[in-house]
């Protein structure tokens, strides 16, 4: 067992006092395995604000992406950055939403301010490294994905975009 309580959530988000540990371990874990056990924890914990409503608003927003319905999703995640501007996750899963909808400029804006408000968001670095190969800008794509997993390690969809640049780097396309 890793020894984190499973989050029976009175209060959480990213200044929730067991994330340093859980970076940690994080970052010290043996195996892909246990690093996705943690990873886990570190998702429900940014996931949750101390607002009920804001926490109502992140299920309709996460409903809403799951049946297809980008533009419904962002109407909901908009409201939920207006009432709690200091809960990373909700830019985070706004700029997802941004990012469905190709509007790249907006996603890299709510992805600064959710590392703003957590530098440590394995998931905004990598989501910005996407935005930044879709622009064909590869050093920028780099610089996010090894933020990421100077962060978590286990990235393994991430390590694979790092392999890739440095092959097309140096000359070759594979």
């Amino acid at each position: 067992m890793l020894g984190f309580a499973p989050c029976g959530l009175a209060r959480a988000d990213q200044d929730d006092p067991r994330l340093p540990a859980l970076f940690a371990r994080l970052k010290s874990a043996g195996s892909d395995s246990e690093a996705r056990v943690v990873e886990a924890i570190i998702w429900q914990i940014w996931s949750v604000s101390a607002d009920d409503e804001v926490n109502a608003m992140m299920l309709r927003g996460l409903q809403a992406m799951t049946d297809g319905s980008p533009k419904q999703a962002l109407t909901v995640f908009d409201a939920m950055v207006q009432r709690s501007p200091y809960f990373a996750e909700g830019w985070n899963k706004r700029a997802t939403v941004y990012y469905i909808l190709g509007d790249f400029e907006a996603s890299v804006g709510d992805i600064e301010r959710t590392l703003q408000l957590e530098p440590h968001h394995f998931g905004a670095l990598s989501g910005l490294g996407q935005i930044y190969l879709a622009l064909d800008r590869d050093e920028a794509a780099l610089k996010a994905f090894e933020a990421a997993l100077a962060i978590d390690p286990h990235l393994n969809g991430v390590k694979a975009a790092v392999e890739s640049i440095k092959k097309k780097r140096e000359g070759d396309p594979t």
